[in-house]
């Protein structure tokens, strides 16, 4: 017998063939034929089976549950705050301005975050933010550190007397509410914020004993730009963070120039900052090291890996309820020999330790290294049109950190995006 589709067809032939010698057009062939009522096949009836949407996000490493507070807090869909420490890129916000924006563009803007009071580096700056200031003794952890080691949420101490100023120029009138980060201690003298011609609060820094102070203020409705002044005495500041209402992502870039783990370890003091952590409540702590590191084999093969495992301990001690990813250095470059920019084989080395510290402590880990394109890429990057790295192999242009930005939020959302599938 012959199958049914087969038949049709050598029927569809002979009418063709015997039509074709009568005159009968084509045009009112095809006419004529789509008025016919060919038999339906009856479609198969498949069995549903579960769909398993596996999680393996390149370049990207999630071990189970480390990152689910953050995924939670982004669809409770409140404020969801990150703080990424990192080391001289961010100092200028680059490649963090860059994930501060997408991420906003996708969930909401809760405002800019946290700001240093000053410019302890030339270079300094967040995007959008405006700032200036004088008067300031400046004392960056990875530098002129504080003795007692208290350096604040973002790594720099400023002290400063009647005159000290700092001025903050604001993106957009919508922010509503900011927080200047102080120390108060015994002695300690006063300062005023204003918003134009308007005082907002007047604080005073006196204390009985050396402790985080956290002062809080709503922002007039528009305000545009706020001034600090010390008044009274010798204060002792941190920074500002500023906030918006509403939902969305807030976003500190608290890059420190010349930063690494050890830093952090030896020059952050332990419980003043497990304390402005806790204040922070962020639900993403990313830790943004190791190009400084990369150039010292020996410390990469001995005291590295120990050290980067006790400021894990020491983040996971004061925020137990947060994620934390570990996001790996970019590609650095050096000049050989016969003059082509190579990547340090330590700096591979190094990206290895954090990929097996971040998978033995239960971290999350970005491969910057790999997702930029490997070993060489600097050499690549300095030869593209336009540039994307500068002439020391090693800080990306505007066009380069977007890449790199653009690289991280999008592991980060296509993960996100499986985790939200497989719940």
């Amino acid at each position: 017998m012959i199958p049914r589709k087969t038949s049709w067809t050598i029927g569809l032939f002979v009418i063709i063939a015997i039509a074709m010698p009568h005159g009968v057009r084509p045009a009112q062939l095809v006419s004529t034929l789509t008025l016919i009522r060919f038999p339906k096949t009856p479609a198969p009836v498949l069995k549903r089976t579960p769909i398993h949407v596996p999680r393996a996000v390149p370049d990207l490493d999630v071990p189970p549950g480390s990152l689910d507070a953050f995924y939670a807090s982004l669809r409770r869909g409140k404020v969801t705050r990150i703080l990424h420490y990192g080391d001289s890129p961010t100092t200028a916000d680059s490649i963090t301005s860059d994930i501060r924006r997408l991420l906003q563009a996708r969930f909401g803007d809760a405002g800019h975050g946290f700001l240093l009071i000053a410019k302890p580096w030339a270079w300094y700056g967040h995007n959008g933010m405006r700032l200036d200031a004088k008067g300031w003794q400046i004392e960056p952890a990875s530098q002129k550190r504080e003795p007692d080691g208290i350096h604040g949420l973002g790594g720099v101490s400023f002290r400063g007397e009647p005159g000290a100023v700092s001025r903050v120029g604001l993106p957009d009138s919508l922010y509503t509410r900011a927080t200047v980060y102080y120390l108060a201690q015994p002695g300690g003298g006063s300062f005023s914020v204003d918003a134009g011609t308007a005082k907002i609060v007047d604080v005073n820094t006196d204390a009985e004993e050396k402790k985080p102070g956290f002062a809080e203020f709503a922002l007039p409705p528009g305000t545009a730009t706020i001034e600090l002044r010390v008044v009274s005495g010798n204060v002792r500041l941190f920074g500002y963070r500023f906030d918006k209402d509403g939902p969305g992502v807030q976003y500190s870039s608290l890059g420190v120039n010349g930063a690494q783990v050890q830093m952090v370890l030896r020059y952050f003091e332990a419980n003043q900052w497990t304390e402005v952590l806790r204040y922070e409540d962020p639900a993403l702590v990313v830790l943004n090291y190791g190009t400084n590191e990369s150039i010292y084999p020996a410390y990469v093969n001995k005291q590295y890996p120990d050290e980067l495992r006790q400021v894990i301990a020491r983040v996971r001690n004061a925020l137990p309820h947060a994620s934390l990813l570990l996001m790996g250095p970019m590609d650095r470059g050096t000049m050989n020999a016969s003059g082509e920019i190579v990547t340090p084989e330590t700096l591979q080395t190094l990206i290895e330790v954090q990929k097996k510290v971040a998978a033995e402590t239960g971290c999350a880990f970005f491969n910057t290294f790999d997702a930029m394109g490997g070993a060489g890429t600097m050499g690549r990057w300095y030869h593209a049109q336009p540039r994307l790295v500068s002439a020391d192999f090693m800080h990306p242009m505007p066009a380069g950190a977007a890449k790199v930005g653009a690289l991280f939020e999008g592991a980060l959302m296509q993960d996100y995006q499986a985790h939200a599938a497989a719940q």
